[in-house]
């Protein structure tokens, strides 16, 4: 069969070459106005993206120092947490109230726990033996001022929140209609937030890809087990996690990640193993003892509990 000639361009079409092809691109391209990052830079708030299991959504983040924000509050909120009937309280001996969290994570991590609770316990009776009572109030006590001190001046996150819950925008026009129509939340406590609701403008609503997070991906990604773990997609899930949980006041979200446990191990691993060197080779193998199961159980508590408290805007 002959072959078929190839069609000729229309002649009151002009034909375009490569060249002319990425010269169009590039003039569509520059019609597009780029996201105002000056306005960002300005009010030194950040739009955010977060995709979690129920979707994708848009909110804002800034960073402050701990003595210059009021805590959102979450009393509210706590009445209604879908989490009470898993959580188990106990009493300590100091009438401390402790939380235990998902059952399966808990046993699974129970054994390292008590590795280094062991470890924990030798240092403290090592401490004690080697100080004397009135040394021990006397060092408590500078220690609690130097807590308090360095507490205040930290900077810490705050997101667009409201009595407890993250505020999440389907869309950028529905955050920033949110943000003009002067609605209560915790961010306008904020000196920059007048002018920003003033200037703010959908377009602006373009997060930069580190401040683009992916929660809906972790744990299928740890299930996926250790050759298949993201380290990227991992690392910056604990970033926003951790901020999430303070800004939020999630105590057994900040628990699990805390320094020592087992998400903090794998987390710190994660960080080593991309580098290169000795370091990264370390990392890599302190990956391979990280259980994928319990890894992957804990962090369906944190995006279950983080989820909870998501308070979803059209």
């Amino acid at each position: 069969m002959a072959r078929q000639s190839p069609q000729r361009p229309d002649a009151d079409e002009p034909e375009l070459d490569d060249t002319d092809a990425a010269a169009a691109a590039d003039e569509v391209e520059e019609d597009r106005p780029p996201a105002d990052r000056a306005l960002w830079d300005e009010v030194r708030i950040d739009p955010v993206e977060i995709a979690l299991p129920a979707g994708t959504g848009f909110t804002l983040r800034a960073y402050r120092q701990a003595r210059e924000l009021t805590p959102t509050d979450v009393a509210e909120r706590d009445q209604d947490d879908p989490f009470l009937a898993r959580r188990q309280v106990v009493e300590t001996e100091e009438d401390e109230e402790v939380v235990i969290l998902d059952e399966e994570f808990a046993a699974l991590s129970a054994e390292e726990d008590d590795e280094d609770e062991e470890k924990d316990a030798k240092s403290r009776r090592k401490g004690k033996a080697d100080a004397s009572d009135d040394e021990k109030a006397e060092a408590d006590e500078d220690d609690a001022e130097d807590d308090e001190d360095e507490a205040g001046d930290e900077e810490v996150p705050v997101f667009l929140t409201h009595k407890g819950r993250l505020l999440l925008f389907k869309t950028p026009e529905s955050l920033v209609t949110f943000i003009r129509s002067g609605a209560p939340n915790d961010l306008s406590q904020l000196d920059s937030w007048n002018e920003l609701s003033e200037r703010l403008e959908p377009a602006d609503i373009a997060p930069l890809d580190e401040d683009t997070y992916e929660l809906d991906l972790v744990v299928e990604n740890l299930r996926g087990g250790h050759d298949a773990w993201d380290h990227e997609l991992l690392i910056e899930a604990g970033e926003i996690a951790r901020d999430l949980a303070y800004a939020l006041r999630l105590p057994a979200v900040l628990d699990m990640l805390s320094a020592g446990s087992s998400l903090d191990d794998l987390d710190e691993a994660l960080r080593a193993s991309v580098n290169g060197g000795v370091g990264g080779f370390l990392g890599r193998r302190r990956l391979k003892k990280i259980g994928a199961q319990t890894a992957s159980l804990g962090w369906r508590t944190i995006v279950g509990k983080i989820s909870a408290v998501v308070d979803w805007r059209d």
